[in-house]
């Protein structure tokens, strides 16, 4: 853990402040997926094209190939000889994880018919269970619809890690765990988010793809 940690503070210095809450972040996400859970992420703005980031970053390679475990591989060929030796040879392993921004059917329909800042909390109220977590990014820490999402997630038992400027927020009183980098203009606060989470998912593609025991 320490290492990627000590790496992100060498090339950010103004990111020491974080260091803590980001191995806390990191104990949070790495018990989700040690039960067998996933993320769900969301922001607005910015802050979805780094939700989006977030998952093609844990649900497929990041630096290391992740090969699937023979055990998997037999399986697939078992199932067809051709494709399955296709897929054996080319599918990663995965860390589940679920942009909330997606899915235009169902947010539009929602909008629509209900309550356009819950499009969220909806989908967390469908998509979560209590091994869970929810990230939301939000740069001021109060946008409704994150804070919406953060409390139904808390409400079903999830886990809620922030990721926000350095003020105190809303979403910094209600996250389990609130990373909160040392910007309050909204382009500085995302250009430091971004190697936060870098950060995060090299940890967690160490420990579960690595054979690192952290």
């Amino acid at each position: 853990m320490d290492k990627h940690i000590d790496l992100l503070v060498n090339r950010y210095p103004v990111l020491e402040s974080t260091r803590q809450d980001i191995k806390n972040a990191y104990i949070v996400l790495e018990e989700c997926y040690k039960s067998k859970g996933k993320l769900l992420v969301a922001g607005n703005g910015g802050s979805t094209a780094d939700a989006e980031h977030i998952v093609g970053e844990l649900m497929k390679g990041f630096k290391l190939a992740r090969k699937l475990d023979s055990s998997m591989q037999q399986k697939l060929i078992e199932q067809d000889e051709k494709l399955g030796q296709v897929l054996a040879d080319n599918l990663q392993g995965a860390l589940p994880a679920i942009a909330l921004d997606g899915h235009p059917a169902l947010t539009t329909a929602y909008m629509n018919d209900c309550e356009p800042l819950l499009c969220f909390a909806q989908q967390v109220n469908g998509y979560g269970n209590k091994e869970d977590v929810f990230v939301g990014i939000s740069t001021s820490g109060n946008s409704k619809n994150i804070l919406y999402a953060a409390v139904t997630a808390k409400a079903k038992g999830m886990k809620v890690v922030g990721l926000t400027g350095e003020k105190e927020s809303k979403l910094s009183e209600i996250a389990d765990v609130c990373i909160r980098v040392p910007q309050t203009e909204t382009y500085m606060v995302q250009e430091l988010h971004l190697p936060v989470y870098h950060c995060l998912c090299l940890m967690l593609e160490d420990r579960f793809f690595g054979g690192e025991q952290l």
